[in-house]
């Protein structure tokens, strides 16, 4: 089965909450102290300090961690993640995890960045990390989508800024959503033409810069990555590709139980339902809301409801390149 997150570190995280507060409490009050002494992970933190943060977790590790620059934002920032993983002369698997591909999710690169504390503060005591680490390899970027995450930061007229900040084909507005990007069914559902909309798509598939990292990065290893997990927020969901409702992964069946496992290792732990299906089947459902509703359908039963299909997404494009197991 696929080594995923939730599954595996379901017994390790305790409460992760996805409001603008409090987001984790840890295992003890000690380590709580302790934690937030050196680098709070309690708060969310602007770009500045994750990259003093990510040089810092190699200072500290320098035998497991090393920083890995792999591409450049539209305004030539360095988008850089941390590969993580016990040296080995064979030849290692490896799990992709990548958080911030839209800019004002901040609960997802503050999840990275916990994420990777626990299996550097765990590695060395259980013995099930420490097997992972040596026969696998973390590839893990706290902030995909820079630009757009710096961009949020500015003032509270631009804290909800989704986009990268690429601009438009006519000049007058700016941003593309990266997670419409990617040469998965591109442009075909779920999309918009329009560069004001925060679903527009772009000229192109992979026309931006950070969708061309991540295709060069992941696509050149695609043999090796067992597991490629993006990081979205908001909402208790496990989504599995593909987001076009006219396709079916074709190891779907593998997909979501695996992804059934993890929402059950949650619940066991934090008593959090996690829903598990294809973007399609269960996001309107979810939310009940025409905001995330598109085309409606009639089901056997008579009755009509809405979906949500997407194209273009980073999960539905790893799908494709053969990599088993993806999720959002």
């Amino acid at each position: 089965m696929c080594p995923m997150v939730p599954l595996i570190f379901g017994k390790d995280l305790r409460t992760l909450k996805t409001g603008y507060g409090t987001m984790i409490s840890s295992d003890t009050t000690q380590v709580a102290a302790m934690t937030r002494a050196e680098y709070d992970y309690y708060k969310y933190h602007p770009m500045e300090e994750i990259s003093s943060w990510m040089a810092q977790m190699v200072k500290d590790h320098p035998d497991v961690v090393t920083i890995v620059d792999y591409g450049q934002t539209y305004e030539k920032r360095t988008i850089s993640l941390l590969k993580i993983g016990i040296e080995s002369e064979k030849r290692k698997k490896a799990i992709w995890m990548d958080c911030g591909i839209h800019a004002r999710e901040w609960i997802a690169p503050a999840f990275c960045q916990y994420f990777v504390k626990q299996i550097l503060q765990s590695y060395k005591t259980d013995a099930k990390i420490e097997t992972m680490m040596r026969d696998m390899d973390f590839y893990v970027t706290p902030v995909l989508n820079i630009d757009g995450y710096l961009y949020s930061w500015k003032d509270n007229t631009t804290r909800l800024w989704r986009k990268n900040r690429s601009p438009g084909p006519s000049g007058d507005c700016y941003g593309t959503d990266l997670n419409r990007n990617f040469d998965a069914n591109w442009g075909t559902i779920g999309v918009s033409f329009n560069c004001s909309s925060n679903t527009y798509c772009g000229t192109q598939p992979v026309s931006e810069p950070e969708a061309q990292a991540v295709t060069y990065f992941v696509g050149s290893r695609k043999d090796d990555i067992l597991c490629f997990l993006t990081i979205h927020s908001y909402g208790q969901l496990l989504l599995v590709p593909y987001g076009h409702p006219n396709f079916t992964a074709p190891n779907y069946d593998e997909l979501m139980e695996v992804g059934q496992a993890a929402a059950t290792a949650i619940w066991n732990v934090h008593k959090k339902n996690y829903t598990v299906g294809s973007s399609p089947d269960v996001l309107c459902k979810y939310f009940e809301t025409s905001q995330f509703c598109f085309d409606p359908l009639t089901t056997d039963d008579g009755k009509t409801w809405f979906a949500d299909p997407n194209s273009g997404s980073s999960r539905d494009w790893a799908r494709m390149q053969g990599i088993p197991y993806t999720y959002t």
